[in-house]
């Protein structure tokens, strides 16, 4: 049967991943809505190709020019416009890739419709989970896993009993300092931050993947997708990425998921599920990486991971600051405004300012998200003043 798609965050790696994917199955998935950034000749080559019926932009001033190229399709911009693509009548299921808190709106928009949600957009459970979990119940949604360690853990758990389960345990490939000493940190460039040894993945998940921010995130995520307190929740360093995650069980097994590192299998699992298609990434031939290692996180030299799993622990609305200050402190990076140590310091210094309380609306969520932003910036200010 043919499923009607969405692909929000179409311009970034995890959207043209998808649409990798979905070019390989012309029968089985047909493109209804894309929802890109700024990257208007990208959007424009997909939007040629798959010629879906609408499309949301982020600048507005993007949709005249769009408009001009293709008359025929219904444009939109900005985080309403992201909304109202993910809302749209006939869908089957949405791939929510936008990175950061910007998808959080937008993929709640496809949960309440009932839709499956292949969910590549992780700061949106980690800072709104019980929320997320709560519209996809009351509507029929269901949420898949796209992230390639989370969607391991869910095959992992196929079929079985959560009470069996003893720990979720969620590799990492350690990122490019894994073996860098910690007292040289303070020389880290952007340039050296944006070489990932394994994964093509866009700028500030890379940054985070330095950090290990990404997998404290992860943590968080896993948290609220698989209904597991944070005591069972373990991060083991593995440098080949060939192991994206495991299931230890209480009888002493553990189930692994392993493949070569591509995000396609995920993406199709989420796509396709519960079947399985064809995606274009050859087979794990074991022998040919002759050795798997694995190690124990070091906490005090990846501090951002220590911060992540401390606000998985504590709750209240700890989790949206993080996520928040994160986004902006990565982009000052990014930008030079500040060091790679400065990440998790003033991670830290904006959680240590925050006066948390329990999480009852949606409200309480964007409220702590845009004071976590205004107090990181102006951190950021401070050290180029």
């Amino acid at each position: 049967m043919m499923k009607n798609i969405v692909i929000l965050g179409s311009t970034g790696s995890i959207g043209v991943s998808t649409l990798d994917v979905v070019s390989r199955h012309p029968d089985k998935f047909n493109v209804v809505g894309l929802v890109g950034g700024t990257n208007i000749d990208v959007l424009s080559e997909q939007i040629h190709k798959f010629n879906p019926q609408c499309v949301s932009v982020k600048d507005a001033q993007d949709v005249t020019v769009l408009k001009k190229r293709f008359p025929k399709i219904d444009f939109f911009s900005g985080q309403q416009g992201a909304v109202t693509v993910a809302g749209w009548e006939s869908i089957d299921c949405v791939i929510s890739a936008i990175v950061g808190a910007a998808g959080l709106l937008p993929t709640l928009e496809a949960l309440k419709k009932g839709r499956v949600v292949g969910l590549a957009n992780k700061e949106s459970m980690v800072i709104a989970g019980e929320i997320m979990q709560q519209v996809a119940k009351e509507n029929g949604a269901i949420i898949l896993p796209v992230d390639s360690e989370h969607s391991a853990l869910f095959q992992c758990l196929h079929g079985e009993k959560r009470e069996a389960v003893n720990k979720l345990i969620l590799t990492a490939s350690g990122g490019p300092f894994f073996k860098r000493d910690k007292n040289d940190f303070k020389s880290i460039t952007r340039a050296e931050a944006l070489k990932h040894p394994n994964w093509s993945m866009g700028p500030k998940i890379t940054i985070d993947s330095a950090t290990m921010m990404n997998k404290g995130l992860e943590v968080m995520e896993a948290r609220w997708l698989f209904d597991m307190p944070v005591a069972q929740i373990d991060v083991c360093i593995h440098p080949q990425s060939i192991v994206h995650s495991m299931v230890d069980y209480i009888d002493g097994s553990v189930i692994a998921h392993l493949g070569l590192p591509d995000m396609r299998v995920p993406i199709a699992y989420a796509l396709s599920y519960p079947d399985r298609i064809e995606t274009g990434v050859p087979s794990l031939k074991l022998w040919e990486k002759r050795e798997l290692t694995f190690f124990e996180p070091d906490f005090e030299k990846f501090r951002c991971l220590k911060l992540a799993f401390d606000v998985a622990k504590s709750g209240k609305t700890y989790a949206a600051v993080l996520n928040a200050a994160n986004e902006i402190v990565v982009e000052a990076f990014l930008k030079d405004k500040i060091s790679f140590l400065n990440i998790a310091e003033m991670n830290e210094a904006v959680l240590n300012k925050h006066e948390a309380k329990e999480i009852k609306t949606l409200e309480d969520v964007l409220e702590a998200d845009s004071w976590a932003r205004k107090t990181a910036l102006k951190l950021v200010g401070d050290v180029l003043h």
